[in-house]
């Protein structure tokens, strides 16, 4: 599929397609996206967005290579022969989206979104279309809320649980509260999957930059929203029964990265692992 996608701004999109947006409380998804680049923000998104920049300026290049890094890892896991993604958090549609990265090199691969933003499903339903040979679909639910995933009639029309998938859940985890139980949660979903199945997960740490990170999050969770720093040791939970694949848990730009000069001047922020089940 073409590199080059043209995603318009939710104004461009057929008026069947709109959903009610409330556009005076932020969005992950939305300040995420502003971050990137993209139009579909609002004034509650940007204030965030830029509060958290100008506390931390390297928090925009950690999108980047955050999105850098859910793009090695599903050509990755196109590469091991995996023909199914469950994309939970997916975010609004931009370059290298998960079912243009798997499709692109296994053309029968079948791809679920899910998030929890109207705006994102608006995008997906509108914009994304996979390859005649594959299956793209998408559905509005909650990473906290499994059973609504997991069940989900979309979700078993698509994917087959009696196969390998893979769960990516790239940049989310760090927007669920202690108190949540995020570890519970992921188990879930590993639980639901087949030996040889595998998880892709990015998440937000302090381990490298305390300071920097430390002050993005105080910039980023004076309003609504908040995310949790976690170490190494606690995203390596993530993984319990699963087996990392090289180079392990790394800072994300460091997970089989293509050939870059400027990563060694870049501030990590984030880790990114691939696990296979055992």
């Amino acid at each position: 599929m073409a590199s080059d996608a043209h995603f318009p701004p939710l104004s461009e999109i057929p008026e069947s397609t709109s959903v009610k947006i409330d556009t005076s409380v932020p969005h992950s998804a939305r300040v995420y996206d502003y971050w990137l680049g993209g139009k579909d923000n609002f004034e509650a998104d940007r204030k965030v967005a830029e509060a958290t920049r100008l506390a931390s300026p390297g928090v925009v290049q950690g999108a980047r290579d955050n999105r850098a890094f859910l793009g090695r890892a599903v050509r990755f896991l196109a590469e091991q022969g995996i023909r199914q993604f469950l994309d939970i958090g997916t975010g609004i549609p931009t370059q290298g989206n998960t079912h243009e990265v798997a499709q692109g090199a296994i053309p029968e691969a079948k791809v679920v979104y899910v998030d929890n933003d109207p705006i994102v499903m608006t995008h997906a339903r509108a914009l994304l279309r996979g390859t005649p040979e594959g299956k793209t679909s998408y559905i509005e639910a909650d990473l906290r809320d499994p059973e609504s995933i997991l069940t989900h009639p979309n979700v078993l029309a698509t994917l087959d649980f009696d196969e390998p998938i893979a769960i990516v859940i790239v940049g989310t985890l760090m927007f669920i509260k202690d108190e949540e139980d995020p570890f519970g949660i992921v188990k879930r979903y590993t639980d639901a999957v087949t030996p040889g199945s595998y998880l892709a997960i990015s998440h937000v740490t302090a381990d490298f930059e305390p300071e920097a990170v430390g002050a993005s999050a105080k910039a980023y969770n004076t309003g609504p929203m908040a995310f949790t720093p976690r170490s190494g040791a606690e995203i390596t939970r993530f993984f319990d029964g699963f087996e990392l694949v090289e180079p392990g848990m790394v800072a994300v730009f460091d997970w089989q990265p293509d050939d870059d000069p400027t990563r060694a001047t870049r501030i990590a922020g984030a880790y990114g692992a691939v696990g296979k089940k055992l």
